[in-house]
């Protein structure tokens, strides 16, 4: 005998199913972007049913499958070039009703472009991908899984859940709609499971860069409270004034914050206020510094480079890492004199698998902690050509901070942010989706 519970979810999946369907769009009415958007909040792929002809629906589930079984934030549109998808402000557009962030893909006729938040990828990054795979004459097919499998090592984040809580199928947003109504009459305990295990997965991944990043931190306010107490400076002694005594008090409460920020941080890029803090107690102590030994003030500059526990830098050296171009860094006074005599600067070191390493050979996790020292834009011509560098520029793990600089750490991604982006947020696939006929229009610019 069926009890009760069974008709009422019997009831509710068969009232869901009916309003699902009653609002989808029927098999011949024509679609649009938010039709788009819609399909891409449940699957990585969707593909118009006037570009059918472009991709099959065999290809297009498979290609959704390798996004998926990637687990990264890569959504794929084909669509005909048509008065529906006008290819001005097309990609912008797309990202901004389909709301979560990510890499966008889009097929559009013969035409193909791409743009990104910068927060998953550069929009260098992404005009170099487009470059490559964009070919007069390529087959819709080729040149899709050419992009996502190139795309798909350095783009940074995770899928967003909503894939996990759907079936994510390619075409019409009807396909979908059944699987939400099957989701719900199933009780979510399959979505459920996708969910948890992603957000699991991803509060790994944080805590294991967030421990190595603990170890290094602490061991620069450790030696930060070290310089406090070997200085022989008491606010109430004959020659010390209020500056020198406001200077002193900026160190102690750098020193007092820098501990507080760590105690509480639950992130990596939590560890970027941390050390800005201790960088800004160093400067007022070579401040200090020149007060009391009645010198000119100096002039504010980055820690030195080769280790920030340094202190602030006193001049910049030429330098060329292992197998890197040759660039300016700030070097405080002991490393300048090295370089000049040929011997290798004394390196801040971190555990690696290989052993001890230089930070700058070491993997991204220590991205946050550089750019708390070396701010204002200049990390990546700091940075540039090394392991460090090279791995932050393509955002496997981290993104650009505005004006430049490598942000470490916040594993963002797939995530919805609605249409609240600014224009320097979104970018890539400068060419235009009139360069192979594809509807005509320069597409990529402005952004």
């Amino acid at each position: 005998m069926r009890t009760r519970p069974f008709y009422l979810l019997s009831a509710l999946t068969g009232l869901i199913l009916t309003l699902l369907l009653a609002l989808a769009p029927s098999a011949g009415a024509r679609a649009g972007i938010p039709d788009v958007a819609a399909a891409l909040k449940q699957g990585p792929v969707y593909v118009d049913p006037g570009a059918a002809d472009q991709l099959s629906k065999a290809d297009a589930d498979a290609l959704a499958q390798k996004i998926k079984d990637a687990d990264k934030p890569l959504f794929v549109a084909v669509l005909p070039a048509t008065a529906e998808y006008p290819p001005e402000n097309l990609l912008r557009n797309l990202r901004t009703q389909t709301g979560v962030t990510g890499l966008y893909a889009v097929r559009l006729g013969d035409g193909f472009d791409a743009a990104a938040d910068r927060s998953v990828m550069s929009a260098n990054a992404v005009d170099n991908l487009v470059t490559s795979v964009r070919q007069p004459g390529v087959d819709a097919r080729t040149e899709l899984n050419n992009f996502v499998d190139q795309a798909l090592p350095t783009l940074r984040g995770s899928a967003p859940a909503s894939w996990g809580t759907v079936g994510g199928d390619s075409g019409v947003p009807v396909g979908g709609l059944i699987t939400l109504g099957a989701v719900a009459a199933a009780g979510g305990a399959g979505a459920y499971a996708v969910v948890r295990r992603n957000r699991l997965r991803k509060e790994a991944e944080e805590r294991e860069a967030l421990e190595k990043l603990r170890v290094v931190v602490d061991e620069d306010i450790t030696a930060f409270g070290e310089e406090l107490e070997r200085l022989d400076f008491h606010p109430a002694e004959p020659r010390a004034d209020d500056a020198m005594r406001a200077d002193y008090e900026r160190a102690l409460d750098s020193y007092d914050k820098a501990k507080s920020l760590m105690g509480s941080a639950t992130h990596p890029h939590d560890v970027k206020a941390v050390t800005q803090a201790l960088e800004d107690g160093r400067w007022s102590l070579a401040v200090l510094a020149a007060r009391r030994e009645s010198r000119p003030l100096p002039e504010r500059r980055p820690p030195c480079f080769f280790d920030p526990r340094h202190g602030p830098a006193t001049t910049d050296r030429s330098w060329t890492p292992a197998g890197g171009a040759t660039r300016e860094v700030p070097v405080c006074a002991a490393d300048a004199t090295r370089l000049d005599e040929g011997r290798d600067p004394m390196a801040r070191t971190v555990d690696t698998v290989d052993g001890r390493r230089p930070y700058w050979e070491a993997g991204p996790a220590y991205g946050p902690w550089a750019g708390g020292y070396f701010g204002g834009g200049m990390l990546p011509g700091l940075l540039v050509g090394t392991m460090l560098g090279s791995m932050l520029a393509t955002p496997a793990y981290a993104s650009e901070y505005g004006g430049g600089e490598f942000e470490g750490g916040d594993f963002s991604g797939g995530e919805f942010s609605s249409g609240d982006f600014g224009s320097g947020d979104f970018g890539g696939g400068g060419g235009g989706f009139g360069d192979f006929g594809g509807g005509g229009g320069d597409f990529g610019g402005g952004f």
